[in-house]
Order: structure tokens, then sequence, then C-alpha cells
């Protein structure tokens, strides 16, 4: 009976620490569909090749656009180097786990991101400043008017980074 006790407080001990201490890895995390994280989305990650990403059914290749898009994820645009996904440039339906996406106020961004840093766009360009928030080796990029975001990026901070620095063209 001691041994019984003792097992079943054992066991209530590491579920208890398990769901205190939370998981190490967000890939594992559940997250909702409409949810862009630092690992990706859904069952897409960040470093997936084109080639896994179109035999798991999840890419579809170009037709009009500037490359492959995801697979019934019209709000989600994939940006790849080399054949690698980096990007991923998130439409206002889908949100990061914290909630921000774009309409969120660049307030409201600070306070979920209170590490953020600030980018200012080059004078004389229509592009955005941002709000860069790192976590290792992978970023959000919260482009914003001043006000309010008005696209989010997720993906890996030196793409993230030169994305801003450098600018985009039309693809």
């Amino acid at each position: 009976m001691k041994i019984r006790k003792l097992l079943s407080i054992v066991g209530l001990l590491a579920a208890t620490s398990a769901s205190v201490s939370g998981p190490t890895n967000t890939a594992t995390t559940a997250y909702g569909p409409d949810v862009v994280h630092l690992d990706g989305l859904r069952n897409i990650e960040f470093g997936d090749t084109e080639q896994e990403l179109a035999q798991r059914g999840l890419l579809t290749p170009s037709v009009a656009s500037c490359g492959p898009s995801l697979a019934g994820m019209a709000t989600v645009g994939p940006v790849f180097a080399g054949d690698r996904l980096v990007l991923l440039w998130a439409d206002p339906s889908m949100r990061t786990p914290e909630g921000v996406t774009s309409g969120t106020s660049v307030s409201e961004v600070q306070a979920a991101y209170p590490a953020s840093t600030p980018l200012t766009a080059p004078r004389g360009t229509y592009r955005f400043d941002g709000l860069l928030v790192s976590e290792g080796d992978r970023s959000y990029l919260f482009l914003h008017d001043g006000q309010t975001v008005r696209k989010t990026v997720a993906g890996y901070t030196d793409y993230a980074r030169r994305l801003f620095d450098e600018g985009f063209g039309t693809c």
C-alpha cells in the first residue's frame, strides 16, 4: 500500500513539475491553426525544404505568384532561401501566440514583447518602421506605421533583419 501511495505522489509531482515548467521546445506546443510562432506554423517548421513540404502536400507550385505557396493557407506567404523556409509573412487573420497581428497597436506589441528592438525605416522611402523581437536565431518582425502593426513576419533573425535593412521587392 505504501509503495502505491509513493508512486502516486511521485507521478503527481512529475505531472505538476512538467505543467509548471512548461515545454522547452515550442515545436512540441500545440498552437491553433491561425498562430504563427517562432518555430513556424502548425506542422511547418523554419528550415523545412521545399521538397519536404511538397512531399507532405503542404506546398503548391507557383502559378501567378513569385514562388510556391502553402497549400490551403492563403493568409501566410512562405519565403525560401535556397530551398529552405526562412520566413513567413502573416496576413491579418494570423497572430502570434501572444495575440499580436496586423492591426495591433504598437503599444500593445511593446507590452507583449518588452524586449523588442525598434527599427527605423530609411528616410525618403515608403517602407514601414519595425519592431524586432528575437529569441535566439528566430524573430518576429512587426512592420508598423507608428500606430499599428501593418505586417507580421516570423522566421530566422538574420533573414528578418535583412528584409528590414534591404527592403523587399514585389516578390
